[in-house]
């Protein structure tokens, strides 16, 4: 007598969400995600990342020897359908100041990776860099993606930390799985999954509440103490 095997839970009412549509522009209070350009946003962002070569380390790409040569890189990955860059731009100046990008988009299986983040010193530690992750994670979420990816190098600690304070889970090392700049990558894979989402979101409105901050701007609930509530799995490597 066959007896079926276990199954997975059947998704009746999913259906693939879209695409990232070209020209997405997401804006909050702090910061607005446009598509990256060269023309709009390389210099800006040259300046910003100039002298502060650290930034590229676990990068597969940089450091910059010149804002020509980052125009040329910026010229040659706008515009494309994956990843799907965007210019970090802090609404207070007007310059752009971060690079993030979606990436391995796979809608069919309801999947979007966040990644491609470079954040200049000057956007690294504020509530623009947070609201900025949380606007992207928000949009995937709203377009009816099931799974949100954060991968980094295993060695990338900040880059770990990052992770988890943002809610994602930790899900294990991929043992030499890639080559980057001529050597060997272990890569750390995390995620947070659309059932997460509702309470996450809750988490960053928390955190990102004015009442949150004092008069100096110094936060009074950390936002991984309010995430650490949702995430399945902590990361045993911090």
């Amino acid at each position: 007598m066959h007896t079926q095997a276990p199954q997975g839970q059947l998704l009746a009412d999913w259906t693939p969400p879209p695409h990232p549509p070209a020209g997405l522009t997401l804006e909050g209070k702090h910061i607005r995600l446009d598509p990256l350009e060269a023309d709009d946003h390389a210099a800006d962002l040259f300046a910003a990342f100039s002298g502060h070569d650290a930034l590229w380390d676990y990068m597969p790409y940089g450091p910059f020897s010149s804002a020509s040569a980052y125009h040329r890189w910026v010229k040659d990955h706008q515009g494309r359908n994956d990843p799907v860059f965007f210019a970090l731009t802090d609404t207070a100046t007007g310059h752009a100041v971060g690079v993030a990008s979606y990436l391995r988009i796979t809608p069919d299986s309801g999947s979007i990776e966040v990644g491609h983040i470079c954040l200049s010193p000057a956007l690294q530690r504020t509530p623009a860099a947070t609201e900025a992750m949380f606007l992207m994670m928000d949009w995937a979420f709203r377009a009816g993606y099931r799974r949100y990816e954060w991968k980094c190098n295993a060695l990338n600690l900040p880059s770990r930390r990052a992770a988890q304070r943002l809610g994602f889970s930790y899900e294990g090392i991929f043992r030499n799985h890639t080559v980057s700049k001529g050597r060997n990558r272990d890569t750390a894979w995390f995620s947070v999954i659309d059932s997460e989402w509702p309470a996450l979101r809750e988490a960053f409105a928390a955190w990102l509440a004015p009442a949150n901050f004092d008069a100096t701007g110094q936060q009074r609930e950390r936002l991984s103490d309010l995430s650490q509530l949702v995430r399945a799995a902590s990361d045993p490597g911090l």
